[in-house]
């Protein structure tokens, strides 16, 4: 990509997405430095993940995790402690979410101040040796580049990579999906070790298909949550068809080439997520909540009908 291509492709990425968008708490935001540090304070101050917190979720935080806008996080941060984002607010108080929350706040925090800023579905294998939990982290536009950070990470975890700053492609320490799932589809893993947890039913071929199709969503600003369907996205367990695993095929050699600065690719990316129905979200998706609810929502009224 040249550099006034990708300069231009960056610059969506500067302006909130309806997602991003903190509306009445634009203040907050505003009030933390967008550098990665001063982002790690924060986001880890005003969420807490539903399934890795200090402290198991109170029933309103275990709600928490279908606030799929960060106006709506923010709400709920201002209700239970009205203070500044980085300020220390007691477990309960903090708002239940994961690392997609995370991840998309401290882009809020970037965007806020002009900086292009984007979140990637992937598999991060730093937080337990001999698997790839699923994940969303950062990256942000600096000196013409894309820098990938975690913003859950603090530089003093003794981590063997730099957090603020991270490595990238096939085997990093956090893989995008795309590279994942090429990995597979050329022989080179099972993905039997990608997925929520060790054990766990939510692992193998078709979550990483599943986040093939949702990191492009991300990359096409529209930041759904990761228990969100639209399209062609299959069921767990289901089978994946020989359909389904073309498309993810085609989607995530695009997105590995746009990566690397591919033009070309990076405008059949923006071209396929314009035409084709079965990757564009439309103004209702299901979704299978990990609260145990499974409902209907329409992005445009920003309602969900729990079944």
């Amino acid at each position: 990509m040249t550099d006034s291509a990708a300069t231009r492709s960056a610059g969506a990425f500067a302006r909130h997405s309806p997602y991003s968008d903190p509306g009445a708490h634009r203040a907050l935001v505003a009030g933390i430095a967008p550098e990665p540090r001063a982002i790690h304070r924060a986001v880890t101050a005003t969420i807490t993940h539903y399934r890795a917190g200090e402290a198991p979720p109170t029933p309103a935080q275990l709600d928490d995790v279908d606030r799929r806008w960060i106006s709506s996080i923010l709400d709920a941060a201002a209700e239970r402690a009205d203070r500044a984002l980085d300020a220390e607010r007691a477990p309960a108080d903090r708002v239940g979410g994961c690392c997609r929350d995370h991840s998309l706040l401290a882009v809020a925090i970037l965007r806020e101040h002009g900086v292009p800023a984007r979140t990637r579905l992937g598999f991060a294998s730093y937080f337990q040796p001999g698997f790839h939990h699923d994940h969303v982290l950062v990256e942000m536009r600096r000196d013409g580049r894309w820098v990938r950070f975690d913003p859950e990470l603090a530089d003093d975890g003794g981590f063997d990579f730099e957090v603020h700053e991270m490595p990238s492609g096939e085997g990093a320490p956090f893989e995008t999906a795309a590279e994942a799932w090429l990995a597979h589809r050329e022989g080179r893993t099972d993905l039997a070790d990608y997925g929520v947890a060790p054990g766990h039913d939510i692992s193998g071929p078709w979550i990483v298909h599943g986040y093939v199709l949702g990191d492009l969503a991300h990359r096409m600003r529209t930041e759904l949550l990761l228990w969100d369907g639209w399209g062609i996205m299959d069921a767990p367990r289901r089978p994946l068809t020989a359909e389904a695993i073309v498309l993810a095929d085609r989607i995530a050699r695009l997105t590995v080439a746009a990566d690397s600065g591919d033009d070309a690719a990076e405008a059949s990316l923006a071209d396929i997520w314009r035409d084709d129905a079965r990757v564009r979200v439309g103004r209702t998706i299901t979704t299978a909540s990990p609260s145990g609810r499974f409902g209907t929502t329409d992005l445009v009224d920003r309602t969900t009908h729990w079944s």
